[in-house]
C-alpha cells in the first residue's frame, strides 16, 4: 500500500505556456464575483421603531401613551451593501493582475501573488461585514421619542438609509 503522505505529480492542465497562471486568474475572478454576491446577501440589515401605537377605537397614541389625532412618526434604519466594498474588490483584482503581468519573475511568483489576492479579498469582506454590522448594531433607536428629527450619532460604516414616516394603520 502506498504511503498517503506521498503526493503524486500533477499532470499539466494544458500544453499552453502559463496555463496554471490563467487558471489562478480565473480562480481569483471566481472568488471576487462569489464574494460580491455573498456581500450583497449578507451586507444588509434593518431596524425600526414606532414610539406610540393605536387605541381601541382606531385612534393613535403618542410615545407617552396619551391619545392623539396625529399618527406618530416611525423611524426605519436600513444598512445596505456599500459600493465601497465592491470598489475595493475590483481594485484588488485589477491591481493584482497588473502586478502579475508587470512584476512577476516566474510562474510561481505569479501564482503566489494571485493566491494572496484571494486571501486578501476574503479577509477584507469578512472584516468589512463585521465592522459594518457592529457599527449598525450600535445605532440606538430607544432614545428617539417620535417628535423630534432623528439624527444618526457617532461614526457609522456602510451605507445607512434613514426613513422617518407616519405610522401606518
Amino acid at each position: 500500500m502506498p504511503d498517503t503522505d506521498v503526493r503524486l505529480a500533477r499532470t499539466p492542465i494544458s500544453a499552453l505556456p502559463g496555463a496554471d497562471v490563467l487558471w489562478r486568474v480565473r480562480r481569483l475572478l471566481g472568488w471576487a464575483l462569489g464574494l460580491c454576491l455573498a456581500y450583497s446577501v449578507l451586507g444588509g440589515a434593518g431596524t425600526s421603531r414606532c414610539p406610540g401605537g393605536f387605541t381601541g377605537d382606531g385612534g393613535y397614541l403618542d410615545a407617552s401613551g396619551r391619545p392623539t389625532d396625529v399618527a406618530p412618526e416611525c423611524v426605519t434604519v436600513t444598512l445596505e451593501p456599500a459600493g465601497f466594498a465592491y470598489a475595493v474588490i475590483a481594485i484588488v483584482v485589477f491591481v493584482t493582475i497588473t502586478r502579475v503581468v508587470r512584476h512577476s519573475v516566474d510562474q510561481a511568483d505569479a501564482i503566489r501573488r494571485l493566491d494572496r489576492a484571494v486571501v486578501g479579498i476574503v479577509a477584507f469582506v469578512i472584516i468589512w461585514l463585521a465592522v459594518t454590522h457592529a457599527s449598525f448594531a450600535s445605532i440606538s433607536l430607544d432614545a428617539w421619542d417620535g417628535t423630534e428629527p432623528f439624527f444618526l450619532e457617532g461614526t457609522h460604516f456602510g451605507t445607512i438609509v434613514v426613513d422617518v414616516s407616519p405610522m401606518q394603520g
